[in-house]
């Protein structure tokens, strides 16, 4: 009798801890853990709407609140606006000129020509005339100078017709407009971005776990407004003690139970924390070794992880590799 009171009290330790199975395999204690996800807006605003309050389940993309942004609006139709200007100014550049200026470019040198034509006419009269000395040498240099004028307003007047049939402007000028269009094309990206960052989703589907803020209050820049607990980031989490540690590997597959599930929880363990969770006083001792536990976590089947509510109590079996 002494004997068997004896076992009972050794081993009550271990039963509180790692629990008892009909099957001789042992159950540890442990509980499902929520990885959460915290939606915040990278820029400051008054709330002006929760479209998804706590406890409503959302799917990927569903907007959970919205920011009020009309300076940033306003920000972005002025960048919008600068980049249509630049645009256009790129477009001019590499258009001809219009067909009325071009024609009266065309008169210019039509002139010109005719007065080339004059200046070449009296040119011949007053060297005719300075054969039988009725006219001074002055009177042929003069004759000479209007006609090289005429005849270099006939060039000038050419080179003009042809750069406005070519391009407006020259090489460097298009590319210092395609510069100035890239540049308002940038800053419109990034107002863009400032604006359909003021509308936070949700970035997979789950449940809206719990919010902070109310429509008109003040947000500031990164503040978290709800916290999203994902389908798939759900987790078990148990405690298994030091001597059934050799045991135990990642990759081995568990069975979970809780008060009212109708069937077992399938779940693979990922993880064994590398240190114990409780150091007693005295390492050296075989009952102090005995106290130390070590944390494991699994994740459960996905088609079960949705049903599966953060701190409830589990008990946790192994059931193979």
């Amino acid at each position: 009798m002494m004997n068997l009171l004896r076992c009972l009290i050794i081993c009550a330790p271990a039963c509180l801890l790692a629990g008892c199975h009909n099957d001789g395999a042992p159950i540890y204690q442990g509980y499902v853990e929520g990885e959460f996800i915290y939606l915040a807006a990278p820029q400051a605003g008054y709330l002006k709407s929760l479209d998804s309050p706590r406890g409503t389940r959302v799917s990927e993309g569903q907007a959970v609140f919205v920011v009020a942004a009309d300076p940033e609006i306003d920000a972005l139709l002025e960048a919008e606006a600068r980049a249509d200007s630049a645009r256009e100014k790129v477009e001019n550049l590499k258009e001809p000129r219009r067909q009325t200026e071009i024609a009266a470019l065309e008169a210019s040198l039509q002139a010109a020509q005719a007065n080339l034509r004059l200046a070449k006419l009296r040119l011949e009269r007053q060297r005719s005339l300075a054969r039988e000395n009725f006219v001074s040498p002055a009177a042929i240099d003069e004759a000479i100078g209007n006609h090289d004028q005429a005849l270099a307003q006939v060039e000038a007047a050419k080179q003009q017709l042809s750069a406005y049939r070519d391009t407006l402007g020259r090489e460097p000028e298009v590319r210092g407009a395609q510069a100035e269009l890239q540049a308002a094309q940038a800053q419109t990206s990034q107002r863009r971005w400032t604006v359909e960052r003021k509308t936070v989703s949700a970035p997979t589907a789950g449940e809206i776990a719990d919010t902070w803020y109310r429509p008109g209050e003040w947000i500031p820049a990164g503040s978290p407004v709800a916290s999203l607990l994902p389908d798939d980031r759900r987790r078990l989490r148990f405690y298994v003690p030091e001597t059934g540690l050799a045991r135990i590997q990642t990759g081995q597959a568990v069975e979970a139970y809780c008060d009212g599930c109708a069937a077992p929880i399938r779940a693979v363990i990922d993880f064994i924390a590398p240190q114990a969770e409780f150091t007693p006083p005295v390492i050296y001792s075989r009952k102090s070794r005995e106290k130390l536990v070590f944390r494991v976590e699994a994740v459960p089947a996905r088609e079960q992880a949705s049903a599966l509510h953060p701190g409830l109590p589990l008990d946790v079996r192994l059931t193979g590799k």
